[in-house]
C-alpha cells in the first residue's frame, strides 16, 4: 500500500512524527512525504524535522505565505501533482490548516481515499478558517481518525456515517509521553534562558482571530503587560503576531513581557512543563499542558477542546 501524508505546519509535524514511527514498522505500507511549505521558517519547520527524528519530505512544494485563497490554491495544484505522479492508494491528513483541506480536496477530486487524524473537532465558530477546513476535510473525508467520545457524537450530528468513524484516541498524548521524556535529557532551554521550574508563565499567541484584529491584539497584550508587572512573562513570538504588532508600533523592550525566538519542540515541551501557568490560543499547546497537568488560560472565546473545559 502506498501512502502520501501531507504536512505544512508545525503541529502536523508533531502528529506525523508519531504516526510516521509507526508506520516505518508495518510491512507493506511505502509513506511519501508532501511538506507543503506552508510553515517555511526555520524555527518553525526544519527544526522539527531535526528534532523528531522526521525522514526527509520527498516533495516540498514551498509554498510559503500568503492571503487563504492563494496559499490554498497553489497546495491544492502542487499536492495533484504529486498525487497524479505517484498514484498512491491513500492519502493522510493532520489537523485543521490550509494543508489539511488542500490535501483532502485533491485526493478527493482524483478519487483517492481520504483519511483523516483528529477529526471532528468543532469550536462551533466558523468565522475561524480552522472550522472551516476542519468541517470540509471531515466531510470529503473516508476514514475519521478521531480522538474523543465528543469528536464522535459531532461528526454523528453532521450526518456522518458511523462506518467512517474510528476512535483511536490522541496522537497528541504519545507524542507528549515520547518526547517529554526525551526532552528532560536534551534540552538545556531553562538554563539557556536562566529559567527556575514553575518561576514564569508561558504565553503563544499566533491565531488569526487575535492577531488580525488589531483592538483585540491591543487588549490582549495590555492584560499581558499588566500581569507582567508582578509575573515574569516568556512569549515565544510567533512570525505573524510579530508582523501585527510590529504594525501597530508596538514597543517590545518595554512591554515587561520577555519576548525570544520561535523555539523547538522538545524546548517547547520543557517550558511547558515547567511553566507556573500556560496562556495560549492554540489547541495543541493547551492539550499539552493538560498533559502535562500545568493550569492553562485559553486566550480565546471557544475551543474545539470543550474536554479540557469540562
Amino acid at each position: 500500500m502506498k501512502l502520501i501524508t501531507v504536512i505544512g505546519a508545525r503541529p502536523q509535524f508533531i502528529k506525523a512524527a508519531a504516526v510516521s514511527r509507526a508506520l516505518r514498522d508495518q510491512s507493506g505500507i511505502t509513506e511519501v512525504s508532501v511538506h507543503t511549505g506552508q510553515h517555511y521558517d526555520d524555527n518553525m519547520s526544519q527544526v522539527f524535522f531535526h528534532e523528531l527524528e522526521i525522514p526527509k519530505p520527498q516533495y516540498n512544494l514551498g509554498v510559503g505565505g500568503g492571503r487563504h485563497g492563494e496559499q490554498t490554491g497553489r497546495m491544492l495544484s502542487g499536492i495533484e501533482e504529486v498525487l497524479l505522479k505517484e498514484k498512491p492508494d491513500m492519502l493522510l491528513v493532520y489537523g485543521d490548516t490550509n494543508s489539511t483541506l488542500a490535501g483532502a480536496l485533491a485526493a478527493v477530486k482524483l478519487h483517492i481515499p481520504v483519511a483523516h487524524v483528529e477529526a471532528g473537532l468543532r469550536s462551533f465558530n466558523r468565522k475561524m478558517p480552522e472550522e472551516i477546513n476542519r468541517i470540509l476535510t471531515d466531510h470529503a473525508s473516508h476514514i475519521l481518525f478521531t480522538p474523543t467520545e465528543t469528536a464522535d457524537n459531532n461528526l454523528r450530528m453532521e450526518g456522518i456515517s458511523a462506518s467512517k468513524i474510528r476512535r483511536v484516541g490522541d496522537v497528541m498524548y504519545d507524542c507528549t509521553k515520547y518526547y517529554g521524556e526525551k526532552a528532560e535529557d536534551t534540552t538545556s532551554v531553562l538554563s539557556d534562558l536562566g529559567l527556575e521550574t514553575k518561576s514564569f508563565s508561558l504565553v503563544t499567541i499566533h491565531r488569526a482571530e487575535n492577531t488580525d484584529d488589531p483592538e483585540r491584539l491591543k487588549a490582549l497584550f495590555r492584560s499581558l503587560e499588566e500581569l507582567g508587572r508582578n509575573h515574569q512573562l516568556v512569549l515565544p513570538l510567533h512570525p505573524r503576531t510579530r508582523k501585527a504588532l510590529s504594525a501597530q508600533g508596538y514597543s517590545f523592550a518595554e512591554s515587561g513581557i520577555r519576548f525570544v525566538d520561535p523555539v523547538g519542540y522538545l524546548d517547547m515541551m520543557m517550558l511547558e512543563k515547567h511553566s507556573r501557568v500556560v496562556l495560549t490560543d492554540s489547541g495543541g499547546v493547551q492539550k499539552e499542558a493538560f498533559f502535562h497537568k500545568v493550569p492553562c488560560v485559553t486566550l480565546r472565546e471557544e475551543t474545539e477542546w470543550t474536554e479540557l473545559v469540562d
